[in-house]
């Protein structure tokens, strides 16, 4: 098994495998800083995604915090639903985030939380790529 330094070098698909043997294993998140230099981006046709962190912490059953660099027009999937909470913040350029149905216009420095279970979704409405973080867990 690979020490948990390794995971942050790891792409996005790889890492996210990782969280269940890490979990099992009995392995937290170790506590570091980790720059932009140490993750590994994946191109998709939405956009860049960047996973700097993922698996158990000493609070929470699983978490990850990412980032991603979404084209204009673009949207990284349909709305969806899952069984973590979730946080994105967005840092740069102009959207829309659904939550439960409800549109949202979103720029720089606007902020959604999202409960776990609940629909929810963000779609590039600007000309530029948007930037955004997510934080997402389940305890």
């Amino acid at each position: 098994m690979p020490a948990r330094r390794d995971l942050f070098k790891m792409g996005a698909a790889s890492a996210l495998a990782m969280v269940a043997r890490l979990h099992a294993a009995g392995l937290k998140l170790p506590s570091t800083v980790v720059g932009p230099d140490q993750t590994t981006i994946t191109r998709e046709p939405f956009g860049d995604l960047a996973i700097y962190f993922s698996g158990p912490t000493g609070q929470v059953e699983s978490m990850t915090a990412g980032s991603l660099r979404l084209k204009p027009g673009m949207s990284p999937h349909a709305p969806h639903e899952h069984p973590e909470e979730e946080f994105m913040v967005i840092t740069e350029g102009a959207g829309e985030i659904s939550v439960n149905g409800k549109v949202t216009n979103v720029t720089a420095g606007s902020m959604m939380y999202c409960a776990a279970g609940k629909l929810h979704g963000i779609v590039n409405t600007g000309k530029d790529p948007l930037m955004f973080y997510f934080y997402k867990w389940k305890a």
